[in-house]
């Protein structure tokens, strides 16, 4: 035991310094790092399920205000050569029932009144 040696009152032993590494099974510490890797592939196939669900839910949305935005443009274009779509009549009179597209009734009901009001302000 010549080889200690004592500094600061501590038994030194000479070496390496620091921690000495647990004796870890090489075995385990693989397959920790398999789990972990399959892990990391769930949470990745996952999020971009979720992103795909979004880009398609987003992409829906946009063809349902296209076809909206057709609708009105072809309302505008019949009432700049003086005819009155049936749908705009059935809204100016209040009766909502005979507008073929129901969903298309209830947003329209919103916004033809007030491009209609802001139409007749500004000619």
């Amino acid at each position: 035991m010549e080889d200690n040696k004592m500094v600061a009152g501590k038994v030194k032993k000479p070496g390496k310094r620091g921690r000495k590494p647990a004796k870890i099974d090489l075995k385990a510490k693989l397959e920790r790092s398999r789990q972990s890797a399959r892990e990391c592939r769930a949470r990745k196939k996952l999020r971009y399920q979720y992103l795909e669900e979004l880009v398609s839910s987003k992409e829906r949305a946009i063809c349902a205000l296209r076809e909206e935005l057709e609708m009105y443009k072809q309302w505008c274009s019949a009432m700049d050569q003086g005819k009155i779509p049936s749908e705009i009549k059935a809204l100016l009179t209040g009766d909502e029932q005979k507008i073929p597209q129901s969903s298309g009734g209830t947003k329209a009901s919103k916004n033809p009144k007030n491009s209609s009001s802001g139409g007749t302000a500004q000619s």
